[in-house]
């Protein structure tokens, strides 16, 4: 039995493309494997705050040292990080913003990105403390950034997610590109049917 932790980040509602196919994706597991328990979490509508003073303070502050001011600047995060480590498995429903994730997404990763939860420092450089996991990152773009295509150097999403997750200790991260889907039906269509594909195949696989 695995725990999974579903996050959508698009503000689309029934109109994002995520969306659909994270739910999609956690509706066909569900049915393969109805043991599995599941807790989502929806950025687009309930964003999360982005980090300010009273946060830095709190999470540089060791936890037996902080005041009651600086335990309520930090308690969300540690609410977020709490969640996020109690899952074994992640599904993310990230539209690309600008070639990289919207910031309702990047807030969230400042959150649970913490020193001592999710990664440490050593002489030897970072570490992560996250392991064992793995990471379904279904993905939503107007154009086409895949590589060997004119503007894969734009895509700044796929490499930062691998980069920020591999930093706290997660590198099985598996992506479902649905893209093209500003350019035209036939090209919409053949993108998300691509999708689905991928997708039966993950619930058989996963």
């Amino acid at each position: 039995m695995a725990h999974i932790l579903h996050v959508d980040s698009s503000p689309r509602g029934e109109r994002s493309f995520s969306r659909k196919l994270s739910y999609e994706f956690i509706t066909a597991w569900k049915n393969a494997h109805p043991e599995d328990t599941l807790t989502y979490r929806d950025l687009g509508k309930n964003p999360v705050p982005h980090v300010d003073e009273g946060w830095i303070a709190a999470a540089f502050t060791p936890p037996e040292a902080r005041t009651p001011e600086l335990d309520a600047a930090i308690k969300l995060s540690d609410d977020l990080v709490d969640e996020f480590l109690a899952a074994d498995r992640y599904v993310f429903g990230i539209p690309m913003y600008n070639f990289s994730v919207p910031s309702t997404f990047k807030a969230y990763i400042d959150q649970i990105i913490r020193v001592n939860r999710t990664y440490a420092t050593t002489e030897q450089g970072y570490e992560g403390l996250v392991h064992g996991k793995k990471m379904l990152v279904v993905t939503a773009s107007g154009g086409s950034y895949r590589s060997g295509t004119p503007a894969e150097q734009y895509d700044y999403l796929k490499p930062f997610l691998q980069a920020v997750f591999g930093l706290i200790g997660i590198t099985d991260i598996t992506f479902v590109q649905a893209d093209n889907l500003s350019s035209g039906d036939d090209a919409r269509q053949d993108s998300l049917d691509e999708a689905r594909t991928t997708i039966e195949e993950l619930v058989a696989n996963w």
